[in-house]
Formats: structure tokens, C-alpha cells, sequence
């Protein structure tokens, strides 16, 4: 029994000397925390997703405050958040950014792209792609397993119950890019949401392979490098590459590809409005136009037609600043050339 108490005495002593110790410790070696690192990190939305580079929110935190990491680095939080960091670092803030949202670069559909052999493995993408690089004929197709919709933490992508290919809501992307990553295949890929054309395929092969994989895939034929009078695309390994600094969003590339690989924002195409009040006939908007959209001689007032792609190079060039952009009403007519009917984008203000 006298054992035991001494034991007892013995470990309690231990544990009175261990804590004190701990204490004092804790004082001495205290890092006092950073408030703006604190308030950062509340700014930060938690999701831990890895999308900035960094091991989780807390690691971004630190980051930003030794300046290690640009205050736009969480690109689940974006502009608002971006915005918030701004005013505790006590710079101005950063102007607006274009957000970016995961983007399925197929459409190889079940009832365009053909299956090699039935699949019957473990339901990944993945483990799928090891066995003869995937069932589907075009080897950049998206097999439709769902890997990806297992790396979004956000509810952003689903797999098409008939087409078997990866759709992504834009409004629940946080453009973390955990899918991209995820996919096995290269299918995804982060793009800025308000391009106004995009290349849905990534078949880098010769025309008649891809026919003969896919109907809708890219064949190759350069006839969007054509139609751009831009100069804005370019031909490389079989498939167009579209320089966005020079691209004015004329949409004809997209209208031009006979296969529908190129996708073009033809909701929200643009038409040209010329202000009766303010031309002067100049005809500078009239030389200008590459799509032959524009009629009307010397200081006579100038008119647009339903050839008009938008591209806005008309507007650039006004002097005096008599046209406008608007989304059309009706969609464009390639025979509308100078000489036609003139439509509303040239009637006279009330």
C-alpha cells in the first residue's frame, strides 16, 4: 500500500514538473500570431482543395502574407475574395478577372464516337484507360467513368446517363481544377468562361483517322484558319490553336467548321449599330468591314446588313464614335452582302 502512494506521489510530481515545463516552454518559444495572416485566412473559403498550389488553405494564408503567393491565388474564392486580401495587405485592389471553369474538350457522345470492346472493370477512368488506353475508338475521348466527378468536392460535373461523357455545371465550378488534374485522359481543361469560340476536340491526328473514330471530331481541313481574316489561328498536329489576342470574336471560324468541333458563342454574337445622328459618311467604317457589311457612299449615311459578324473593327475606327456593339436578333446571313435590305441595326432612333 505504501508503494502505491509513493508511486502515486512519484508520477504526480512528474506530471506537476512535465507541465511546468510545458509552460514555460510555450512562453518562451511563443510565435505571436500575425492579424493579417488570421484575417486572411478567414477571408479564404476553406475548401482545401489544393487548386492554388499550396497544401490547403492555411499554407495559401501563410503564403500570401510573406508574399510567396499572388493575392488572386484561391481560385475557388476569385475576384471577391482576391479583393478582400487586397484591402488587408493594404494595396489597391486588383482589377476585374475573366474566371476560369473546367471545360470538357470532347463531345465524342456514344452515337458519334465508337466503343473498341465493352468495358467490364472497376467503373474509373483510370483503371479504364490502362487497359488498351480506354474502349473508345478516338484514344482522347472521354470515357465517361467518372473519375472526375469523384474529384470535384463542389457537385460541378456529372456523367450523361445516354451520352456517357462528363458534363460541367459553369455555375457550380469553382475552377479549382481538381478534374483536371483527375482526368487520365487530358479531357478537361481550365478556359476562361467568356471566350467567345472553343475547340472541343483534342484528336491530334490525320483527318481520316479521326472520321473514322468520331463524327463530330476535328478533321484537320484549315478552313477556320481560312474564314479568320484575324490572323488569329494557327494549324498545329492536325488541330487549330486560337491566339485569344488576336481573336475579335467575329465567330466565323466556328461557323465555318463543317464538323461542329469548333464551338462558337453565337447566343450572344454581336451585330453593329451606326448612329444616323452622329455619321458623317466618312466610309472609314464601310473600308474597314472584311465581311462586306457596311454600305453607303461619301457623306452619305452608312448602314449595316445582316452580313455584320461583330468583330467590332468598325467601332475601333469611327472617328466619331457612331457605332455601336449590340447582341443580334436574328442570326447572321452570310448572303447579306452590301446592296441588301437593311435591317434594324440601321434604323433611326425615336
Amino acid at each position: 500500500m505504501q508503494t502505491i502512494l509513493y508511486a502515486t506521489l512519484i508520477l504526480g510530481g512528474l506530471g506537476l514538473l512535465f507541465g511546468l515545463l510545458l509552460t514555460l516552454a510555450n512562453k518562451v518559444f511563443h510565435v505571436p500570431s500575425n492579424p493579417k495572416r488570421d484575417a486572411i485566412r478567414n477571408c479564404l473559403p476553406g475548401a482545401n482543395c489544393g487548386g492554388c498550389g499550396f497544401a490547403g488553405c492555411d499554407a495559401l494564408a501563410d503564403a500570401i502574407v510573406e508574399e510567396k503567393a499572388p493575392l488572386s491565388a484561391c481560385p475557388v474564392g476569385g475576384a471577391d475574395v482576391a479583393n478582400q486580401i487586397a484591402e488587408i495587405m493594404g494595396v489597391e485592389a486588383l482589377p476585374d478577372q475573366v474566371r476560369n471553369v473546367a471545360t470538357v474538350v470532347c463531345q465524342g457522345t456514344l452515337d458519334r464516337c465508337k466503343n473498341k470492346f465493352v468495358y467490364h472493370g472497376i467503373q474509373d477512368c483510370v483503371a479504364a484507360s490502362l487497359v488498351n488506353d480506354g474502349n473508345r475508338s478516338c484514344k482522347y475521348a472521354c470515357l465517361g467513368l467518372g473519375t472526375c466527378v469523384k474529384a470535384c468536392k463542389f457537385g460541378a460535373i456529372t456523367i450523361d446517363e445516354h451520352s456517357k461523357i462528363a458534363k460541367v455545371d459553369p455555375d457550380k465550378c469553382q475552377s479549382c481544377g481538381a478534374c483536371v488534374k483527375a482526368c487520365p485522359k487530358g479531357v478537361l481543361s481550365l478556359q476562361p468562361e467568356t471566350v467567345p469560340v472553343r475547340l472541343l476536340c483534342r484528336a491530334a491526328e490525320e483527318g481520316f483517322l479521326v472520321s473514322d473514330n468520331c463524327k463530330i471530331g476535328c478533321i484537320g481541313c484549315e478552313l477556320c484558319a481560312s474564314a479568320c481574316k484575324f490572323g488569329a489561328i494557327t494549324i498545329v498536329n492536325h488541330l487549330p490553336v486560337i491566339d485569344m489576342n488576336k481573336c475579335v470574336g467575329c465567330m466565323m471560324c466556328a461557323e465555318t467548321c463543317p464538323n461542329g468541333s469548333l464551338w462558337g458563342d453565337f447566343d450572344n454574337r454581336k451585330i453593329a449599330e451606326i448612329d444616323r445622328d452622329l455619321c458623317i459618311g466618312c466610309t472609314i467604317c464601310k473600308k474597314t468591314c472584311k465581311f462586306e457589311a457596311i454600305s453607303g457612299e461619301l457623306k452619305q449615311i452608312h448602314e449595316v446588313n445582316e452580313a455584320c459578324t461583330g468583330c467590332g473593327e468598325c467601332a475601333k475606327k469611327c472617328p466619331k464614335k457612331a457605332i455601336t456593339l449590340s447582341v443580334r436578333k436574328h442570326v447572321r446571313d452570310a448572303n447579306a452582302k452590301v446592296g441588301t435590305t437593311i435591317v434594324d441595326a440601321a434604323v433611326p432612333k425615336n
